[in-house]
């Protein structure tokens, strides 16, 4: 009898091609301890990497260190970029690995310094994004970020960055939304507020799963462990989507690796339902379309 089952093999390869691994990458760095951060660094990408995440996501200033004491200790730790001794060695892995890094580094740009994640890829650097809210003593170290929401193409998708306290501002995330951004990369070091966030009630990974759930993204987070001059971090790492929590959070304490497979395609579904379409939703007569972003600003990306 002849099989007259409908078949769409353009569809299954569609589904099949959007599916991605990626991965938050737990650390617990000592301050100061460049060498030793990025080499431990290191051995988890190859692991994650070898467990097959294409994307990789590392910690807020994960190179360093976070808590610094004086203008002349961030002198002597920041780095140029892609330049410096750390991106290159980030570059070195993904080109081994054929895999894409997003990492927290200490950047110096001349006399400026900046808290500043980068993007890199089996080809070598592609971008950077200098955090642009700055939280409580980044401002005494750090210049805000001057590049604004910057957006990449990759193979798997369209990627952009945010950095820690920048996800307690839900116009980040909506804005890189509204650029169609799938996947957001967030470098953290989430810290313990007395009565605000603590231990028990680790907010942070709780504010991402909404932010990826009113935007309709992907992020993935990748917080810090351990303590560092009198700061205690929060663990929790993350991977959340548009439906939710895909991993984690991670613990409290331990490094580790939290990795999941995504469907880019979630993040291209804007709408619930024929009535229900979040992003079109928007009550634009009322506010700006871009919060006041200037969108004509962006350069091309790749």
């Amino acid at each position: 009898m002849m099989n007259t089952e409908k078949k769409f093999p353009q569809e299954r390869i569609i589904g099949s091609e959007s599916m991605l691994k990626v991965a938050a990458i737990q650390t617990n760095p000592v301050f100061g301890q460049k060498i030793r951060n990025v080499t431990r660094q290191i051995e988890l990408i190859k692991k994650a990497a070898k467990d097959g995440n294409k994307l990789i996501v590392t910690p807020e200033l994960g190179n360093t260190g976070y808590v610094f004491n004086s203008r002349e200790e961030l002198f002597e730790l920041a780095e140029v970029v892609p330049d410096g001794e750390t991106c290159q060695k980030w570059i070195q892995v993904c080109k081994e690995e054929s895999i894409y890094l997003c990492c927290g580094i200490t950047e110096r740009e001349g006399n400026l310094f900046y808290n500043s994640a980068v993007l890199i890829g089996p080809d070598g650097f592609i971008g950077k994004y200098r955090k642009n809210h700055l939280w409580d003593e980044d401002k005494l170290w750090f210049e805000p970020g001057n590049l604004g929401f910057p957006v990449f193409n990759l193979p798997f998708g369209r990627v952009g960055m945010l950095i820690c306290y920048d996800g307690w501002h839900p116009e980040v995330p909506r804005i890189y939304a509204l650029q169609g951004v799938d996947i957001l990369c967030d470098p953290s070091a989430w810290v313990v507020v007395p009565g605000v966030v603590t231990a028990e009630k680790p907010l942070s990974a709780y504010l991402h799963l909404a932010n990826a759930h009113f935007s309709n993204i992907f992020m993935i987070c990748s917080d810090r462990t351990g303590s560092e001059r009198g700061a205690t971090f929060l663990g929790n790492s993350c991977i959340a989507g548009p439906n939710g929590f895909i991993n984690g959070p991670a613990s409290l304490e331990k490094e580790e690796i939290v990795s999941a497979e995504i469907n880019i395609l979630d993040a291209r579904r804007k709408h619930w339902s024929s009535f229900a379409k979040v992003l079109a939703d928007r009550r634009t007569d009322l506010y700006d379309e871009y919060l006041g972003y200037d969108i004509s600003s962006r350069k091309s990306k790749k």
